[in-house]
């Protein structure tokens, strides 16, 4: 098979077209001929030399879409010839090949009349917010919730999930997104460039303060955003975790969350390998009901994968960038 590899760490652009045989399914295993894969930021910082236990070369890639071909023994839940999307394990080789193995507990399939490209784009970005809004924060109509990086994959989810529950939502963006964050559902947009966002985020909340953030920038963006909870609010930290020193203990009562949305894999819980996989199937859902829109930017052939990924690690790509296999 066709894999684009990285021989050991460095940038996407030391990635190479190669060949490596086809891997088999081990038990409890399915492989996936793979029709497109959703690039992410994780993709890129993986390739530069983590997780510790990777094996290297490495074939980058976590979001898939493709079909299943072979199972393993044991694997009772999937059958071949059943379109599936997933997350995969970032320690082990990833989707920007012909086909990749995968958990049989992680993956979903995929609706009827979904775009496999669409699909492609949707796991790790939406599934991050999701897990974020729903499963760590509880938001509800009550809540006023900020987002920070409104604009970007994992914010704009964010802000689509949480105005869908009713919520208020405050968000940070660079003008040039405000108009798409408005219309993804933001009451309100901050330009974080050229305001003073807790200044705001405090005059927009009439001095009380939010009672939710997902945070997906650096840890001085999530301990920041720690001083915006009012008593009892929740932040989730997809990007770095909060700091606590120096924030006062038992005054407001925060609920800090960390989000590792892949870390299932590894985490040896079964239980939490199928909420990765059932994370999944609802966001696909969503989207096909078109309610989620992962705004892709660009769609490309497996060799100019290499550029694609160093497109998302300059920033420069507008929107999701995904890989036709």
């Amino acid at each position: 098979m066709r894999v684009l590899a990285i021989e050991r760490p460095g940038s996407p652009l030391d990635l190479r077209m190669t060949d490596r045989p086809t891997p088999a399914p081990s038990p409890g295993t399915i492989r996936v001929r793979v029709e497109a894969c959703g690039l992410n930021p994780v993709d890129w910082k993986v390739a530069a030399g983590g997780p510790a236990d990777m094996p290297w070369p490495h074939v980058p890639g976590c979001d898939f879409v493709g079909t299943v071909d072979a199972v393993g023994a044991g694997v009772a839940n999937v059958a071949p010839g059943l379109r599936v999307a997933g997350h995969g394990a970032l320690a082990q080789d990833g989707a920007l090949a012909e086909y990749v193995l995968a958990d049989p507990l992680t993956v979903a399939e995929v609706p009827a009349g979904l775009d496999p490209v669409i699909a492609a784009a949707l796991p790790c970005a939406a599934g991050t917010a999701y897990q974020s809004v729903v499963d760590k924060l509880h938001v509800t109509a009550d809540d006023v919730v900020f987002v920070t990086a409104g604009g970007g994959a994992v914010g704009g989810h964010a802000v689509r999930i949480a105005a869908e529950r009713g919520a208020r939502v405050i968000a940070t963006a660079s003008r040039r997104d405000h108009d798409r964050v408005l219309a993804l559902g933001a009451s309100a947009v901050v330009d974080h460039h050229a305001e003073d966002v807790h200044a705001r985020v405090v005059e927009l909340t009439d001095g009380r303060g939010v009672d939710a953030v997902v945070d997906t920038l650096p840890a001085p963006s999530a301990t920041l955003a720690l001083r915006l909870l009012a008593f009892g609010g929740r932040i989730a930290c997809v990007g770095d975790r909060a700091e606590l020193d120096g924030f006062p203990a038992f005054t407001t009562a925060p609920s800090v969350h960390e989000i590792a949305f892949g870390a299932a894999h590894a985490s040896g819980d079964e239980r939490a390998r199928r909420r990765l996989g059932s994370t999944t199937a609802t966001v696909l859902e969503m989207a096909a009901q078109r309610r989620l829109d992962p705004v892709v930017a660009a769609v490309v052939p497996l060799e100019q994968g290499a550029e694609a990924l160093e497109s998302v690690r300059a920033g420069t790509a507008l929107g999701k960038v995904v890989v036709r296999i």
